[in-house]
């Protein structure tokens, strides 16, 4: 019997041989689909989505059918293959954030605690004198 989508593996085991098998049947497929997108969209989630959620979808009800889990170890492998094969050369563009320089950290550092200080002990000494005043 063939477990539904989301349904559980079957008890006799994972066929990990059935599955490495039946998956390139997915991948095959999202390759095809892919084909109708233009290459340089290919890093643009928005226009392909619908053709990477059937490849997901293949990919699960195929690991299910052999009794196996979704994702697994072999699974994933097969899946970070076709992504190398298609998204290779998308790339995100992150900013790297470091410290400033000493020169630069110090003073940004330094200047406040000092003025902190300094408010502090104008205002105790404002207290001390103004006590004599009265």
């Amino acid at each position: 019997a063939v477990p539904s989508l989301g349904g559980c593996p079957r008890v006799g085991g994972c066929n990990e041989t059935r599955m490495l098998e039946k998956l390139p049947r997915c991948g095959k497929a999202f390759a095809d689909m892919m084909r109708t997108v233009d290459v340089w969209k290919w890093c643009n989630l928005s226009e392909f989505i619908v053709y990477y959620q059937s490849f997901t979808n293949c990919t699960e009800v195929e690991t299910n059918v052999v009794g196996c889990y979704w994702p697994n170890p072999l699974a994933q492998g097969f899946i970070t293959g076709v992504h190398r094969q298609f998204f290779s050369n998308c790339t995100v563009d992150r900013t790297h954030w470091e410290d400033p320089p000493d020169a630069v950290l110090i003073p940004l550092i330094a200047v406040p605690v000092l003025l902190t200080v300094a408010m502090a002990g104008l205002v105790v000494w404002r207290s001390k004198r103004t006590g004599q005043l009265l």
